[in-house]
């Protein structure tokens, strides 16, 4: 298997960090797949490829519900990795059917469009308050003093974790998350071995509390299961809580701070956006397209396909690239352009099929609740210094965006 030569590909190196959309482009003009060697991995960058084998069955998250490890041909994970691949391995995102529709049928009710819409109240107070409190300071850290606090405080209100509880979620959270990087070094694996022992052991006893003094949330709700087809095991209800934060705030965080910076380098838009902002909803939309905060998202190869020609055998690994995906010109007019009244916007920045992204309707309201804040209660938001990027590639973030409040 040959690596193709000049790959326009770089996750390690800062510049194609900082804006990997240009060495996207030169993927799609060069195939529909590419073998990328570092990370052993088939590159998959179209849209249209992307979007059918999200929903493609002959791919999985995991594939241990059909093969050991030795069977797929891949080596088991080191055995002092255990306790993050045993938290990691029993949340719905990385199982497959049946443990996947069981789980997620029970989560799913913490999720329907009802429940959602009464948390609105919740989210747009919080949000006020957050932005408030910004403006009281005439600025500060847009991604600690509001984008973090928002999401982080509304899923562990929803799972009833107390607000003297809540500091280290996210710190633990940024470790685990660690581990989704391509090749993560040793020093990430312990960092996220660590968290998920803590993690871990903090919910055993929330949950234990619970089992005692049940409450009105989702953990409760969790453990009130009776169905047989339903009942989690502590395990699974551990791993579902840890994805449940994990997954509710780290793409909301990003969007939040991703978007607003594309803001300030797009004045007209931003103009456009404090002049009506009835193009909250759009624009929420297009700012997840524009600056995706999840660039990559791995699949297993259960049964060999075919894509373009090229056989990609079991056993393999595909990196779909919705960064690259949501560029595609194929599907989207002038895709390097910054546009808050796109009408059409299939993006695929919540994922699809069976996983596709569960909060994403909450995502959506604490996304405007925030930004309609910001342009009500800050309209001379500006930014006060060039942010840093993280140096991360697959959870696409900033270090911090500095803004001031005329």
């Amino acid at each position: 298997m040959m690596a193709q030569p000049d790959l326009a590909f770089d996750p390690w190196d800062p510049a194609f960090v900082a804006d990997p959309y240009p060495a996207y482009a030169e993927l799609r003009e060069r195939g529909r797949v590419h073998w990328f060697e570092p990370t052993n991995q088939w590159l998959v960058p179209h849209h249209a490829d992307v979007s059918a084998l999200l929903r493609d069955r002959r791919l999985g998250r995991t594939y241990l519900h059909r093969f050991t490890h030795e069977e797929f041909g891949r080596t088991p994970p080191p055995p002092e990795q255990e306790p993050f691949h045993t938290l990691n391995d029993h949340g719905m995102l990385d199982l497959e059917p049946p443990d996947h529709t069981r789980i997620r049928r029970l989560v799913s009710k913490a999720f329907t469009p009802r429940t959602v819409e009464r948390l609105k109240p919740y989210v747009e107070g919080l949000a006020g308050e957050l932005v408030t409190a910004l403006v009281d300071a005439g600025g500060g850290d847009l991604l600690r003093d509001v984008a973090e606090p928002l999401p982080v405080a509304v899923i562990a209100e929803m799972l009833g974790i107390p607000e003297s509880d809540r500091a280290p979620l996210r710190p633990w959270s940024a470790d685990i998350c660690g581990m989704y990087e391509l090749n993560p070094s040793g020093e990430a694996a312990e960092k996220a071995v660590r968290a998920s022992l803590e993690f871990s052991e903090y919910l055993r006893e929330l949950i234990a509390e619970r089992r005692k003094n049940p409450g009105d949330d989702l953990v409760s709700g969790l453990i009130a299961a009776h169905d047989e087809d339903d009942r989690l095991t502590e395990q699974e209800m551990i791993s579902t809580c840890v994805l449940l934060l994990n997954a509710g705030h780290e793409a909301t965080v990003n969007s939040t701070v991703n978007g607003w910076w594309a803001l300030f380098r797009n004045p007209g838009q931003l103009a456009a956006l404090r002049a009506d902002h009835s193009l909250v909803p759009r624009a929420v939309e297009e700012l997840m397209r524009y600056d995706t905060p999840l660039q990559l998202f791995e699949r297993w190869v259960l049964d060999e396909i075919e894509i373009d020609g090229q056989v990609i055998p079991r056993g393999a690994e595909i990196a779909m690239l919705f960064g690259s995906a949501n560029h595609d010109p194929a599907v989207f007019t002038d895709p390097d352009r910054l546009d808050l009244t796109r009408a059409d916007n299939p993006h695929i920045s919540f994922s699809a099929g069976i996983h596709y992204c569960i909060g994403a309707p909450l995502a959506r309201i604490e996304l405007a609740a925030s930004m309609t804040a910001l342009l009500e209660k800050a309209p001379g938001l500006r930014l006060a210094a060039e942010p840093l990027r993280k140096p991360n590639f697959v959870i696409r973030g900033l270090e911090g965006l500095a803004v001031e409040v005329r």
